[in-house]
């Protein structure tokens, strides 16, 4: 110790001091015995005196010492037992060996001591299989900031409900801003008169405004078809955890007019640590989002970019006029003859309407005088379109304008237009990096639009109430200024794109699908070369048939078919096999699983409107329409994608309940 040291230090110099002192006197006493004896007996009181005095002062320094040992105890037992911290010392089971007395509030019996960890909380479980070594928990109305020695196998849990709630409140009051639009209150009120246009203004504005005093929101009505609603983030979460009811409420709105279709909304919220101005810009794009989806629904976006989606659950209805078609067929005419040649894509692994509608658009830039390619993969092909690719080689003058990616990024200039047909996603597209070569993009698609978009298009023409994108161009192509002289084979495979897509004209038709088939059909369109096309090999229905016997259901009407681990399939074998399951009684709804040859795991699902596949695709990383929708998922395996599904399909049906 210090003091002990201290205390060595000063014997050590107080004996040199009296062993010189002892020396003097004898040489003194020498010569001088008198004066010696007297200074010999004043050297042995002082000697006695320093002994008595430095003892007494060891004492002091010793009960000092004692005295501060026995209060560091006492502060180490207070902080260890009385302070509002909690302690846990656990073994290699992770069972509870020792906690301080703080921790015993929690016990359900009188101490926590031999409970597992899991039992307290499932949470601090996973953070020690994790091996980590802080986090948050939450034991009962507390919340907790846990630090974890692994070494020692020690846990402090910090009172930090206060922060917690302090954080939680600020979070609860952030800004939300929504914009909420009626999707075709144009539509179905351009032959109202105007004593029924006010009863239904007044239905819709009275629901609006109970739903919004129910939740606290601030409502304000902006135009006819349009509202601004300013509300906090837990208002959202409340909203959310009805998943929008009011979207159904409105839908089911009736009025003493009969409508010809129901009114449904469109909403787009936008939130987040920032500005009003950046939240009411989120809101728009959240709305367009949404419109660009079909409508009847709402997209939540947030300010690090996440984007969720709720309703969507109709069948969207056709809303498009062919005065818009005859608007994007002049401006898509106007960009092909300001370019210097046009490069198509589809999507990878292209079907029937990628393929179909791109001779399409390559028709538009050979009536202006423009040299049109289209990119295609020779080894990307899938079993579906096999035929009429061959059909397509015998075309020596339409083959040659087919070329590889790598012809594409030689041949292609900063004046080209770029036209990409059937997708709207650059991860699908049949070469990505074209995209940068230009500053001219057209995006035709008829799906609903997804989070993942092109960016910056020269011009969309996004219908997701079209059946197919082959509709959609064979419109582009009437509306052509020059007459357009389709080749026989050429009009079969716009035709056969729609074909497919409807499903023989049975699933997403519409009146403007039979005017497109008709219009084919007078261009020579051969409907008996499209059931060559269609015609498959004995081998792959016997595989399909394979796929398919191992069917059963799920929630009495959901037909879920999952290969084994070893067997692949191609996306259009998985396809057809959800497209036949559809076709059995009872079923509402297929889904199919399957390993791909690219290693991904592929689902592909179907309905006949009455679950919307496309959300719970969007939630496997997928996407599509309500009835057809499809995704591909990477590292993972059959049995995970399968409880994944199953988890999404209770979620869909809870939440609609």
């Amino acid at each position: 110790m210090p003091n002990s040291n201290k205390r060595g230090f000063m014997n050590r110099h107080v004996w040199l001091v009296y062993v010189i002192s002892a020396v003097s006197v004898a040489a003194v006493t020498y010569y001088q015995l008198w004066l010696g004896i007297i200074m010999a007996i004043l050297l042995i009181i002082s000697f006695f005196y320093s002994l008595q005095i430095e003892q007494k002062l060891f004492k002091k320094q010793q009960d000092y010492i004692l005295s501060l040992s026995h209060r560091i105890e006492k502060v180490a037992e207070v902080a260890l037992l009385k302070m509002p911290i909690g302690i846990i010392l656990y073994d290699e089971k992770l069972k509870i060996e020792w906690t301080n007395p703080y921790m015993n509030k929690f016990a359900e019996e009188d101490s926590l001591v031999g409970t597992p960890l899991h039992r307290l909380s499932e949470k601090l479980d996973q953070m020690m299989h994790e091996n980590k070594t802080e986090g948050w928990v939450r034991l009962g109305d507390y919340e907790f900031e846990v630090t974890i020695n692994l070494e020692e196998h020690l846990l402090y849990l910090f009172d930090r409900t206060e922060q917690y709630a302090l954080q939680k409140s600020y979070e609860e009051d952030q800004t939300v801003m929504a914009i909420i639009f009626l999707d075709n209150y144009e539509e179905i009120t351009q032959n109202m008169d105007d004593t029924v246009k006010s009863m239904l203004n007044s239905k819709v504005t009275s629901l609006l405004n109970n739903w919004s005093n129910d939740y606290g929101i601030y409502l304000k009505r902006t135009s006819q078809d349009r509202f601004l609603a300013v509300a906090t983030k837990k208002i959202l979460q409340q909203l959310e955890g009805t998943k929008f009811e009011i979207l159904d409420k409105v839908r089911e709105l009736e009025i003493e007019h009969k409508l010809k279709n129901p009114i449904t909304l469109s909403i787009g919220v936008g939130y987040g640590d920032l500005g009003l101005q950046p939240i009411g810009e989120l809101a728009q794009s959240g709305l367009d989002l949404a419109l660009g989806r079909g409508g009847d629904q709402v997209v939540i976006k947030d300010d690090q970019g996440k984007v969720r989606f709720y309703g969507g659950k109709t069948s969207p209805m056709e809303k498009r006029t062919r005065v818009r078609a005859r608007v994007i067929s002049h401006a898509l005419t106007e960009l092909v003859r300001a370019s210097d040649k046009v490069i198509i894509m589809g999507h990878r692994s292209p079907d029937m309407d990628s393929l179909g509608s791109s001779i399409g658009i390559l028709n538009i830039a050979r009536a202006n005088d423009v040299q049109g390619y289209i990119v295609f993969d020779e080894d990307d092909n899938i079993t579906g379109v096999q035929r009429i690719i061959e059909a397509l080689t015998k075309e020596e003058s339409l083959w040659r304008q087919f070329i590889s990616s790598e012809e594409a990024e030689d041949l292609i200039t900063p004046r080209s237009l770029i036209v990409v047909v059937d997708t709207h996603k650059p991860s699908m597209v049949a070469s990505e990096s074209l995209l940068y070569k230009s500053e001219y993009k057209v995006i035709i698609d008829h799906h609903r639009r997804g989070e993942d978009f092109i960016e910056n298009p020269t011009l969309v023409y996004m219908e997701p109430y079209a059946s197919s994108t082959a509709e959609l161009v064979t419109e582009l192509l009437e509306y052509q200024p020059s007459k357009i002289k389709l080749k026989m084979l050429e009009a079969t495979a716009l035709l056969a794109g729609i074909i497919v897509d409807t499903k023989s004209f049975t699933l997403r038709t519409g009146s403007r699908t039979f005017d497109a088939a008709s219009y084919l059909r007078s261009k020579g369109a051969d409907t008996v070369l499209v059931q060559r096309f269609m015609k498959e090999d004995l081998d792959v229905y016997v595989k399909r048939s394979k796929l398919i016997e191992k069917t059963y259901f799920y929630r009495d009407s959901i037909a879920i078919t999952k290969s084994d681990s070893e067997e692949i399939f191609d996306q259009v074998i998985i396809a057809q096999a959800a497209d036949t399951l559809l076709t059995m009684s009872g079923v509402i709804a297929s889904f199919v699983i399957s390993p791909l040859a690219s290693g991904k795991i592929g689902v592909s699902a179907r309905s006949l409107g009455d679950v919307n596949v496309q959300i719970i695709m969007e939630k496997m990383n997928g996407g599509g329409h309500l009835t057809n929708a499809a995704t591909q998922i990477s590292d993972t395996t059959t049995e995970e994608t399968e409880a994944l599904l199953k988890d999404l399909l209770d979620e869909y049906f809870e939440g609609r309940d």
